[in-house]
């Protein structure tokens, strides 16, 4: 069996080993934090940066596929390690581009993928000279997620207080739902999708705060959003899995906003919700074995568990709910400390299911 590292150790590789464990997959896992939730599960952790070169390139000697939990790696220690005759997965051009938001918006524009209109700015000077129409959304370029390096500018006024650094300005959609795919490919080309899941985004933190599977969406909505997802993972040649955030607006229209190259919150409800659940999926893509089917079991709610966590005693009494914490030692402010899934033949009542249990769970 082959053996497997992974860049990060939080809780997507942390579920990313639990599915390992049913295939005797060896895993090494390489993450700054000694308590990081994977420290206590793979067969070796190695405390150390995954962005630093030398730190990689001397992570990735002893294995022979290297994956990650978290994009902002260092892509030129990937790229020697695929020089020396390992494999990484996603690949380091995948990657690189997803690490630049900037780099992505140019990739749907060249393959006519629809997202929303956008101007690249190099620094605070041309984000001053903006004369488009507001409120428009600042991202930085590199290192933001979860809600870090947004800022939402409502007027010509607020563009002094823009951020500083390298960012791409965005047109505000008006939508009607927040959606995501996952879609999933291997090295010899099979591609396939899981059904469309709806989010509700925490109006502070700007993450995820629950998911509702399959959308309460068109049966054509869904067909649209799925062949988008696959059309992306096929430009990209990607290998693994990928997460494809979009917009429903108001017209109808799907557009793109962000990609992930790895397993991602808006498929945690896989693992009890569809036959397959995206880590074993991932696992199949980069090991390059047959896909699973991504058939739905159940309709499902997911809700984030963020912050401090109560007695859950009371929610292991409910029918079809199931817990996943992520082992983390600190709880702090908006910071993800577990999910809850609820499954239920419902889905509206699996949501009202849901967001009963989020009092009781959180302090």
């Amino acid at each position: 069996m082959k053996r497997l590292g992974i860049l990060g150790g939080g809780q997507l590789g942390r579920m990313l080993i639990q599915a390992s464990l049913n295939y005797n997959i060896y895993t090494k896992v390489l993450d700054p934090d000694a308590e990081a939730p994977c420290h206590g599960l793979c067969n070796t952790f190695v405390q150390g940066s995954f962005d630093d070169y030398d730190t990689v390139v001397a992570f990735g000697q002893d294995v022979d596929i290297l994956t990650v939990e978290i994009e902002h790696v260092n892509v030129a220690a990937l790229r020697t390690l695929v020089q020396q005759g390992k494999q990484a997965f996603p690949q380091p051009d995948v990657l690189e581009l997803i690490q630049d938001k900037g780099a992505q918006k140019q990739f749907y524009a060249k393959h006519q993928i629809p997202t929303a209109e956008f101007v690249l700015c190099t620094g605070l000077d041309e984000v001053k000279k903006y004369q488009g129409v507001f409120p428009v959304m600042q991202k930085l370029r590199r290192l933001g997620y979860d809600g870090k390096g947004v800022k939402k500018i409502n007027s010509a006024k607020e563009l002094a207080q823009a951020f500083t650094e390298p960012s791409l300005l965005e047109k505000c959609i008006q939508f009607t739902k927040e959606l995501a795919v996952i879609v999933a490919r291997n090295e010899r080309g099979d591609i396939t999708t899981y059904p469309t899941v709806e989010m509700k985004f925490h109006p502070e933190a700007n993450l995820v705060e629950w998911l509702l599977a399959p959308a309460r969406i068109t049966a054509a909505v869904d067909k649209t959003a799925r062949e988008i997802a696959m059309k992306i993972a096929e430009a990209l040649q990607m290998v693994g899995v990928l997460a494809v955030e979009m917009f429903l607006t108001e017209t109808g229209d799907i557009l793109v906003n962000e990609i992930a190259p790895r397993p991602h919150n808006s498929g945690h409800h896989t693992i009890e919700g569809n036959i397959t659940s995206q880590y074993d999926q991932h696992l199949r893509a980069i090991m390059n074995w047959p896909l699973g089917s991504t058939a739905t079991r159940s309709p499902a709610v997911m809700i984030n568990l963020i912050g401090n966590v109560g007695q859950l005693e009371a929610v292991l009494a409910v029918p079809g709910v199931y817990v996943h914490l992520y082992g983390k030692t600190v709880a702090k402010p908006f910071r993800k400390m577990g999910h809850i899934t609820v499954l239920h033949d419902d889905v509206n009542q699996a949501l009202q299911t849901a967001l009963d249990i989020k009092t009781k769970v959180h302090l």
